[in-house]
């Protein structure tokens, strides 16, 4: 197992192995009834006993028994042999000022090309000191899909999803990859061989990070992910499976599963179960669910975390979203990174409004560094 911590932290090219490598040491738990989703510091050991998390080490075997969970709910996530040359096409580029907006698309996996927008500034490369990457990720439109997020929205779209758009008039490079079976990306989930549409979302973003890792000028330090509603979650779900990504931000993006909404949206093709997302939940009963929300934000640790959850949220509770934070915090002090940590709860709906906004650009600035005057 220790082979298998030290290889997680390497480079994007082995970062698929260092996963799966960590799950092989969690599968023979399989069918153990799950751990307490609000006590992360226990953890299973190699008989099976349930014993005290006391070090990062231990934290790991934890870990990954939560992505193996994931995994059975999910599917899995491919392997290195899906990870095929990008083959990055620029479809058109418009000048919008400081940057310009790129529409590309790039080969996520054998049989399956992305399209995505990638936002550079004019200013990046030259010479230049390198600028850091985000990861913008679009909330649920199945109009517009991803547009809203880089400011191609209608004027009919809700304001506020142009995070893209807005960082990159910052100095950031951003790339926002759409998400699958909404608006015109229609990817065949079962020919690609996914049994969800969350993994294919997760390995499409995987794919945007190495689309990002290979655009000149872009900084090698770590990456950010952010995004509202199926964003929020989409950039904690990525961000769990690649550590590149060191600052997450999620709007509006959870609550535990035991809370989220009533009985009439846990039925098929509802809710969580949609085929785009992750129809194996009713295999569970809400408890059983082999991974929650506390789980995913124990597992960020100890990168950068930051929670919106708004006061008049009807989709996602804020309380809920309280409970999940407060058992990720051990977690976080186990490594050191309790100010790593936070959450904020807004007056507001389930919106991303911008005094929110701005304290998200702030937490990235904080754990990625500012970009260079433009």
């Amino acid at each position: 197992m220790t082979d298998c911590f030290q290889t997680f932290r390497v480079t994007a090219a082995f970062q698929v192995g260092a996963v799966l490598c960590l799950l092989s040491a969690a599968a023979e738990l399989a069918g153990a009834p799950r751990l307490e989703r609000e006590n992360l510091l226990q953890f299973r050991d190699a008989n099976g006993q349930v014993r005290p998390v006391r070090t990062t080490a231990e934290w790991q075997q934890r870990r990954a028994e939560i992505l193996r969970g994931m995994q059975d709910v999910m599917g899995p996530l491919p392997d290195r042999a899906r990870r095929v040359p990008l083959e990055v096409k620029v479809e058109s580029e418009t000048d919008c000022g400081t940057y310009v907006r790129r529409a590309i698309t790039y080969t996520a996996e054998p049989g399956g090309r992305v399209p995505a927008f990638l936002l550079v500034p004019k200013s990046v490369g030259d010479g230049k000191e390198p600028r850091p990457g985000i990861l913008c990720l679009m909330p649920t439109n199945n109009t517009e899909g991803n547009r809203p997020v880089v400011g191609l929205g209608s004027p009919a779209a809700k304001p506020g999803r142009n995070y893209g758009q807005e960082l990159a008039d910052r100095g950031y490079v951003v790339i926002a990859p759409p998400y699958p079976l909404l608006a015109d990306y229609q990817p065949d989930l079962k020919a690609l061989g996914y049994v969800s549409g969350t993994m294919k979302a997760i390995w499409d973003n995987i794919r945007a990070l190495d689309v990002l890792e290979a655009t000149p000028g872009v900084a090698r330090t770590g990456f950010g992910a952010i995004g509202h509603s199926l964003g929020g979650h989409n950039a904690i779900y990525t961000s769990v499976f690649d550590e590149r990504i060191r600052a997450v931000v999620s709007s509006c993006g959870f609550d535990s599963f035991l809370d989220y909404m009533d009985e009439r949206s846990w039925k098929p093709e509802k809710g969580w179960a949609q085929t785009r997302y992750m129809p194996r939940l009713l295999d569970y009963g809400r408890p059983e669910i082999p991974f929650d929300f506390h789980e995913l934000a124990g597992a960020l640790a100890p990168r950068a975390f930051l929670a919106i959850a708004p006061r008049g949220d009807t989709n996602f509770k804020w309380r809920s979203v309280d409970a999940i934070i407060a058992a990720a915090r051990p977690v976080f002090a186990l490594h050191r990174a309790a100010d790593r940590l936070a959450v904020e709860h807004p007056d507001c709906p389930h919106d991303f409004p911008p005094e929110m906004r701005e304290k998200a650009y702030a937490w990235l600035a904080k754990f990625l560094g500012a970009p260079a005057a433009l």
